[in-house]
């Protein structure tokens, strides 16, 4: 796809951050934040909203005069906010399940994730340059998002490529919000599991029969695919065999595989993760230093009165910094309320600077890597649980150093607290630089101007943290969490939660599972130098990063995207013997992104519809015992579908 980047003013002023455009993303944002934060407490997931909005937007702003794909690209990146900062929910539940809050007070729920947020966009700023504009990481959503807006405007204005691919992003949409819809009433499976037995111990088979996974695998390419794939294959038929043969757990087979993967398996994903989290910020550290240097010679420029390129155009560095600062202060008090009157208020002055100093250094590496990891799979699959796990035990081991393990019952349970809080304003950096980044390509690619972007995105997380605590508070009372004395049957499973709030505790008593994180640590250095070798061979790369990812996510997950980057691979080796291979890959891209627009505007629907009905499966139409007819069944249609739907597109492109 050529590059729409800008590199000079516009000859005259487009509409870009508008009231109503601010307004209807900010509308956009509370409805999908309150599906979201419902979602993932249900089933541990939440679904990325950039592309729904600017669907949406899209829709509405036609009915107004003067309507541009700039102000679209600001409705969409101010609800971007609603798909990621929910993800806080990943951490907050826990200082419900130890105790520590009855239920979710709304100043310090939302000051923590209001906080977190805001860091993480200003954290981000400084980065667009290094992983942005003078990168080669693909960012499938950022992609998608532009493809989204610029066949919308091409539409609009009667272009003739523009109204194919209208035609092939719409085509492959309906397709693939039907098929999910289709699996909802349960005649078809939406995922293929199975698990068998190999030698003394066992491994399994998953595939997530998903759309949206094909979409991502498709522009995330084959290099990252190829990665991911290597990660499944060490992940799953390698640790998972050895492992679950080392310990045997009786009882079914698949909870077996299951305990093994999520105790010991995923922890090495983690410790992977972890290096090679290090590794990126060593390779990246130049790139973002000379980032730095631009904003503060652009800084400089606007100063003297120089008009800047587009490009150029961040929220001033100076900026930047003040608001950074000043952020800690709020920061401040919310630990201050965590120790005020408990057994760490004697340690109050330390508590609270080495608290602060870890969220300035630690958030500011969490940025860069989670702004990094959304470019090379995007925002939805990049493991933000991962960095939590991370960010967790640092925050632990932080006060470990302080305190020591063993301090006490109560200090224990207000340590433990205390951590806590810590990680959620880190995961709130984490979140939202996972997502700002990809918000930035968009724009990139659509010509907007970045400090716009920047100060909408700001305004998404004020709207997201305005909605969060009330909703949190209705699902606690209404429902609850699994493991909290006095949960009904309905009650919420928070699982991130619970497994976050865990790992402090076994930071605190000495009990984390360090084996499995050293050894992941030990494999990332293999795997880095594995990288290195082949780049200088001029050889497919297999980042490290996507090794980790193919071990630490579900190979349900892992499984559909790597297929996708394997279809996306042969079709773009067609694409480059047509006459007009440009426009031939262009369509391949907006197949990919109708696969991810529909199924993402039927999972903001699907949300609404669990939460109104309190039904885990509302449109199920059949009962089980027909498991099998299921997935053969849905394997099959999934399959045919997605063959037609790329035939239909050479078709179209020849």
């Amino acid at each position: 796809m050529p590059d729409r980047r800008m590199t000079s003013t516009r000859p005259a002023p487009i509409a870009e951050l508008t009231l109503r455009g601010v307004l209807l993303g900010g509308l956009i944002t509370l409805l999908f934040t309150a599906a979201n934060v419902y979602l993932g407490l249900k089933v541990g997931l939440t679904f990325a909203t950039s592309i729904p909005a600017a669907v949406i937007s899209m829709a509405v702003l036609r009915l107004f005069k003067g309507a541009t794909i700039l102000e679209n690209n600001i409705v969409q990146t101010v609800a971007s906010a609603a798909g990621t900062l929910a993800a806080i929910i990943f951490v907050l539940p826990g200082l419900v399940m130890i105790g520590w809050w009855q239920g979710f007070p709304y100043v310090q729920t939302a000051m923590i994730t209001a906080t977190g947020g805001i860091l993480g966009v200003m954290f981000s700023v400084p980065l667009r340059r290094a992983l942005v504009v003078d990168t080669d990481l693909p960012y499938p959503e950022g992609v998608a998002a532009a493809e989204v807006l610029q066949i919308g405007a091409g539409s609009r204005e009667g272009a003739a490529e523009a109204r194919t691919g209208l035609f092939v992003l719409i085509w492959n949409s309906i397709a693939s919000a039907g098929f999910a819809i289709f699996t909802q009433t349960k005649i078809i499976t939406d995922t293929a599991a199975t698990t068998f037995r190999v030698g003394a111990g066992a491994t399994g088979i998953a595939g997530s029969l998903s759309f949206v996974l094909l979409g991502v695998g498709h522009l995330v390419g084959i290099s990252v695919g190829a990665a991911m794939g290597l990660g499944l294959v060490i992940g799953w038929f390698v640790l998972v065999p050895l492992l679950t043969a080392a310990h045997p757990i009786p009882g079914d087979m698949a909870a077996w595989v299951n305990t093994i993967w999520k105790g010991d398996v995923r922890f090495f994903g983690a410790g992977l993760i972890g290096i090679s989290a290090i590794w990126t910020l060593v390779k990246i550290a130049g790139p973002v230093i000379g980032g730095v240097r631009s904003a503060l010679a652009a800084s400089a420029a606007r100063g003297k009165g120089e008009t800047l390129a587009l490009e150029e155009q961040d929220l001033p560095i100076a900026w930047v910094a003040g608001v950074a600062l000043l952020t800690l202060l709020p920061i401040a008090w919310l630990l201050w309320d965590v120790i005020a009157g408990g057994a760490l208020v004697g340690s109050a002055a330390l508590l609270i600077a080495g608290a602060l100093v870890f969220v300035l250094v630690a958030g500011l590496m969490i940025a860069a890597v989670c702004g990094y990891m959304a470019g090379l799979i995007g925002a939805s699959n990049s493991p933000v649980s991962g960095i939590g796990i991370l960010a967790v035990i640092g925050s632990s081991l932080m006060l470990v150093g302080l305190f020591g393990q063993h301090p006490g019952a109560d200090t224990t349970r207000a340590l433990i607290a205390y951590a806590l809080i810590v990680t959620g304003i880190v995961f709130g950096v984490a979140t939202i630089s996972n997502d700002n980044l990809q918000d930035l390509k968009t724009g990139q690619l659509v010509g907007a101007t970045p400090w716009k972007q920047q100060v909408a995105l700001v305004i998404g997380v004020v709207f997201g943290s305005l909605i969060i605590p009330p909703v949190l508070n209705v699902l606690n009372s209404g429902m609850g969490f699994v493991g909290v004395p006095g949960a009904g049957p309905n009650a919420l499973a928070a699982p991130q939660a619970g497994l976050i709030s865990a790992l402090a505790k076994g930071v605190l008593s000495g009990d984390a599972n360090w084996r499995m994180l050293g050894y992941g640590a030990l494999a990332g250095v293999v795997l880095i130098a594995l990288d290195e070798a082949l780049g200088r061979l001029k050889l497919l790369r297999l980042p490290p990063l996507g090794v980790a990812l193919g071990i630490y996510l579900p190979m349900s997950v892992i499984l559909p995207t790597v297929l996708g980057s394997v279809i996306g691979w042969f079709y773009d080796r067609w694409a480059r013997t047509t006459a007009n291979p440009e426009v031939a890959e262009r369509m391949g891209t907006l197949t990919a992104t109708g696969l991810i627009v529909g199924e993402s505007l039927w999972g903001v629907l699907f949300a609404l519809i669990v939460w109104a009905s309190g039904s885990d499966a509302p449109l199920a139409l059949i009962g089980k015992g027909h498991e099998t007819a299921a997935l053969i069944g849905g394997t099959v249609l999934f399959l045919g579908i997605a063959a037609v739907l790329y035939r239909r597109t050479i078709t179209v492109s020849r």
